[in-house]
């Protein structure tokens, strides 16, 4: 605990909410991941991995990674991939700090503070731009443009002001990067056209927001999106023009639609979460 804790925010929608059978995983881990058991099949605990999850601003998960309860529910998400490949490479404490929910678009729900004009329908942010620590606003009517990303951030903020709560001992922090897996919902409530704007909005938003002005970013193409189709063309032009931003291409990797939770498939959870930390660390090794 001499070091910093290296924390990773996630954030997202029902992909990174994660639905991956964690009974399914277990029969199959000792075979395709088998760091995830010991000898006798059992969970490996690691103890210098912190997953804490919030799942729409409520408290899911505060415990040492392990993958029998990944994201909840005995489900799994793609911090399971993610968490033990950045444990394994970091000399370092390294928390997995995800907070998000289904069903939301970058474009409307998640829209960045700094967005303007480019979310559903042409709306700028709608929250209170200028919060160090955000909140849903209280006197607004309903949804608003940029509700979720107030909230997940929000929720994500005050854990670290409560470090020790959810990384015992530690005493410091340094946010080190961004995972984003999202676009099921942004045909229908978001904006496809600015998805590579409101991405670098997000990006800059973040780092202000989390005083990380030298984060990564790395954002996972959605599993049944061919590199072609528009969504996914829009995360590889937005990363083209960031230096310290990459995609994973997921498709490969993927089994079934995004839009049915993958049928639970573990695989593919685990499979993007492998990807998107080698991205990572490929990232911080620039």
């Amino acid at each position: 605990m001499s070091k910093p804790v290296q924390v990773f925010i996630m954030m997202g929608q029902s992909n990174m909410l994660g639905f991956g059978d964690a009974g399914v995983l277990k029969g199959i881990a000792a075979d395709k991941y088998p760091y995830l058991v010991d000898d006798g099949g059992a969970w490996n605990v690691r103890k210098d991995v912190r997953n804490v999850f919030f799942n729409n601003g409520t408290q899911s998960i505060n415990e040492w990674m392990t993958a029998e309860n990944g994201s909840g529910r005995e489900r799994i998400g793609p911090e399971i991939g993610i968490g033990n490949y950045l444990g394994e490479v970091i000399d370092a404490p390294v928390m997995i700090l995800k907070s998000c929910v289904g069903n939301r678009a970058l474009g409307w729900d998640l829209l960045p503070p700094s967005a303007v004009g480019t979310g559903r329908d042409g709306l700028s942010y709608q929250g209170d731009s200028e919060s160090s620590n955000r909140k849903v606003k209280a006197d607004k009517q309903g949804w608003y443009a940029g509700l979720q990303y107030d909230l997940d951030v929000g929720v994500a903020q005050d854990a670290l002001k409560k470090l020790s709560t959810y990384y015992p001992d530690a005493k410091d922090y340094q946010v080190a990067g961004f995972f984003w897996w999202q676009g099921n919902a942004e045909p229908g409530k978001g904006n496809v056209e600015n998805y590579d704007k409101n991405l670098a909005f997000l990006f800059n938003d973040l780092k202000k927001d989390f005083n990380a002005p030298n984060a990564k970013f790395v954002c996972a193409t959605l599993g049944e999106h061919d590199k072609s189709a528009t969504l996914s063309q829009k995360m590889f032009t937005f990363a083209k023009q960031e230096k310290d931003a990459e995609v994973f291409y997921s498709k490969p990797v993927s089994s079934g639609g995004s839009g049915g939770h993958y049928s639970k498939n573990p695989e593919t959870y685990m499979n993007v979460g492998e990807g998107m930390g080698k991205a990572m660390v490929e990232l911080l090794s620039k």
